[in-house]
């Protein structure tokens, strides 16, 4: 049995599939502390809620209708009105229908729109994805069809009281060359928890016009919704921009429902990419998102439930941290949003993937930096420097899984 170069690339081991594996394992091993997965909290007020909406949903037969009918390519066409409607009354943007597609799932969307502008032209030569600021989601490293599909670009860091920090987009070293066919950056970003100041996003719209690429934004955990964002954003979006959200992060990762918001030519290739490959995204998410908006409960839920969850948790999480780790052991990237926090092991005598594997032994599962870091051309000690947890779990449980963590960061310094 020979695989094709495509069986070989999508076969192999990788980050994302190592990160997917382990959250499925500790989810099923009693005991251990899941600090290292993307799955979002199960708000106890979201729960009612969705259990209430679901109920009346089967009582009025919206449901069945949803699961027993295949939805057109582009997606369900009651979510694409609402949603347009919604974002045209809320944020002025002028949108239609016809400038939305959706997905089976966020992680889908960015695979077809990285092999769309980025990979082996027609003339033989090269496009490529460019993330201005490393780190960036470890779901997109494996997504492009070709090898050495990405490139990427050290930030400047900036200092902060308190040992936190954070990163900016270091613009006098952001290097748009020929071969770059899309500009991507995740707002707010999984895994720092960093949102690109209004200012950083106008000027990559300006160098992403300037140079006729497009440029795309994963707004998976920010505003309106699902609104897991504490800093001042305003939402971008125009012709040249491609917003991708999704339903996830509102406490449906089940779902996999993804939304793409572009011009009317990427959604027609979205749409016909989606009948080739899937013939039709799912309808339930679709569906059940329909009925949110249509009830004026989407972005209140948002606003009134969701955010002001995270922002206490977050808080709540940095507490725990800093009674075990203090500064001169651990810096904090400043929590601006999504449901991560980023920690800086500045001084650490072993890697944090070596960290990793010690946490892992002792059930505590967080995820190493150094996969957050695709297309970087050279080595960076700062990579192996910083690990990425979540901040979702109860706080009973995030307090075990920091002691250990101090108990393991003492060990090594104690190694030294």
């Amino acid at each position: 049995m020979k695989f094709s170069r495509f069986g070989e690339k999508f076969t192999r081991f990788s980050g994302i599939t190592r990160l997917m594996g382990d959250m499925n394992d500790g989810l099923r091993t009693p005991g251990a502390v899941m600090l290292g997965g993307g799955n979002p909290a199960q708000i106890p007020e979201m729960q009612t809620y969705f259990q209430q909406l679901f109920d009346e949903m089967l009582a009025q037969g919206k449901l069945n209708e949803a699961l027993c009918n295949y939805d057109g390519p582009q997606g369900k066409d009651a979510l694409l009105r609402a949603l347009s409607g919604m974002l045209r009354e809320e944020l002025g943007w002028e949108i239609s229908p016809k400038n939305i597609a959706l997905t089976n799932g966020s992680q889908s969307a960015f695979f077809y729109l990285f092999n769309l502008f980025a990979g082996r032209r027609a003339d033989g030569s090269m496009g490529r994805v460019l993330f201005p600021l490393a780190p960036e989601y470890l779901g997109y490293a494996d997504a492009g069809l070709d090898e050495d599909l990405f490139v990427s670009t050290k930030p400047t860091i900036e200092l902060l009281p308190g040992g936190m920090f954070k990163y900016h987009v270091d613009f006098d070293h952001l290097n748009i060359t020929d071969d770059i066919g899309v500009i991507c950056v995740s707002r707010p970003t999984n895994p720092t928890g960093n949102v690109l100041t209004d200012e950083e996003l106008i000027r990559l719209d300006a160098l992403a016009q300037q140079h006729d690429v497009p440029l795309l934004i994963d707004n998976a955990y920010g505003v309106p919704f699902p609104g897991i964002i504490f800093s001042e954003a305003t939402p971008l979006w125009n012709p040249n921009t491609i917003l991708c959200m999704s339903l996830s992060k509102l406490g449906l990762p089940g779902a996999r429902c993804g939304i793409v918001i572009a011009d009317e030519k990427v959604i027609t290739a979205i749409s016909n990419m989606n009948g080739i490959i899937s013939l039709a995204p799912g309808g339930i998410g679709p569906a059940i998102a329909t009925e949110m908006i249509e009830r004026g409960d989407l972005l209140r839920l948002s606003e009134e439930v969701i955010r002001p969850f995270y922002f206490e948790r977050v808080h709540h999480t940095i507490e725990i941290l800093r009674r075990y780790l203090p500064e001169e052991r651990c810096l904090i990237h400043k929590p601006e949003g999504a449901i991560f926090l980023w920690l800086w092991f500045k001084d650490l005598p072993i890697t944090t993937e070596t960290l990793y594997q010690r946490l892992k032994q002792r059930g505590v599962l967080m995820v190493p930096g150094n996969y957050f870091f695709p297309g970087l051309a050279h080595e960076w000690p700062h990579t192996h420097q910083c690990m990425r947890m979540n901040y979702v779990p109860d706080p009973a449980v995030i307090e075990r899984g920091v002691a250990i963590l101090a108990e393991e960061v003492a060990r090594a310094h104690a190694e030294g």
